[in-house]
């Protein structure tokens, strides 16, 4: 009975535009985006998936050499880079447009620019500078990832904290963005 009920959820979904092309549409600049109407066509090889009424782009020819290690670790330096302005609008700039932002000493999930924005109005009047001191690096089609332990050093008192981190990098706008950061 089961096997039946899903085989039928199956084929209800299969005919829905979330899923399957559309058929039928005509074709701007050479290919349909499958699920959304009158969405342009992508000539770069990238399409999108419409799933649950969102469109997420997928580029399945950006492959694991999309970014290297060192570039992944490029990255924190740029945050931190970011903080040493001292302005939280710069920092919050280093975010995704969707993030999750878990801060150490905040309770607070932050999840959009504003929110990422106030957290750092508060900490960035530490003045802190961090320094990775371990983290394991992985990188997949479209992401990448830095996890481990760093260390702050507080310039407004010289206090030093270590902290567990992570962060996970996607690319918007042909950009790398931190989308999630605890």
């Amino acid at each position: 009975m089961k096997f039946a009920s899903l085989a039928v959820a199956f084929t209800l979904f299969a005919q829905t535009s979330g899923f399957a092309p559309n058929a039928g549409l005509p074709a701007i600049g050479g290919s349909r985006v499958a699920g959304v109407a009158n969405a342009p066509a992508f000539s770069n090889g990238v399409t999108s998936l419409n799933l649950f009424g969102k469109t997420k782009k997928f580029n399945p020819k950006a492959g694991e050499g999309d970014i290297t290690e060192a570039e992944v670790r490029a990255l924190f330096e740029l945050w931190n880079s970011a903080l040493a302005t001292g302005d939280s609008r710069i920092v919050a700039s280093r975010y995704a447009k969707s993030p999750v932002l878990l801060p150490t000493v905040s309770d607070q999930p932050r999840t959009d620019f504003a929110s990422v924005q106030d957290y750092f109005d508060a900490f960035l009047l530490k003045k802190p500078q961090g320094k990775i001191l371990d983290g394991k690096i992985n990188i997949g089609n479209g992401w990448a990832s830095d996890a481990g332990i760093y260390e702050f050093t507080m310039g407004a008192t010289g206090d030093k904290v270590k902290a567990r981190y992570t962060y996970n990098y996607v690319k918007e706008d042909g950009i790398w963005k931190i989308q999630h950061h605890h």
